[in-house]
């Protein structure tokens, strides 16, 4: 999936869209793609001198990732999915131009409106972050 059919589940747009790519999506699964370059926007002050994603803007990529897999369900299609909650968060390593990360969310949980997942972002099949997430559908 590219970048416009992102666009046609998503309501994020660019400079604020983070992913690039859906290699791999099922009911359950996603695995985008995030390739990091040094005309973000945030790194004229993330840090001058030595360029670093923010953890933040991972974690949202992760969050864009995820809501991919909400909205692509037919009784989801054309909502927002709105964060929830964000638990046991963790960063391991920096992400720098020139990455890709490969945002991985699974969809544990889903109650009515409500789904929580379990996101991972690697680089070169390092784990760089991770976290648990919860999603409401509106």
């Amino acid at each position: 999936m590219d970048i416009q059919a992102i666009m046609q589940i998503l309501p994020h747009r660019p400079p604020f869209l983070l992913l690039d790519r859906v290699t791999e999506i099922t009911a359950e699964k996603v695995v985008a793609l995030k390739n990091v370059t040094m005309n973000e926007p945030f790194f004229v002050g993330h840090f001058p001198g030595e360029p670093v994603m923010p953890g933040v803007l991972i974690v949202e990529a992760l969050a864009q990732a995820g809501a991919v897999v909400l909205l692509s369900k037919p009784e989801f299609k054309g909502q927002t999915a709105y964060f929830g909650g964000l638990d046991k968060v963790r960063f391991k390593q920096k992400v720098v131009p020139g990455d890709q990360l490969v945002l991985e969310v699974t969809l544990k949980k889903l109650v009515k409106n409500v789904g929580q997942a379990v996101g991972v972002a690697k680089v070169q099949g390092r784990v760089v972050a991770q976290c648990e997430m919860t999603f409401a559908c509106s």
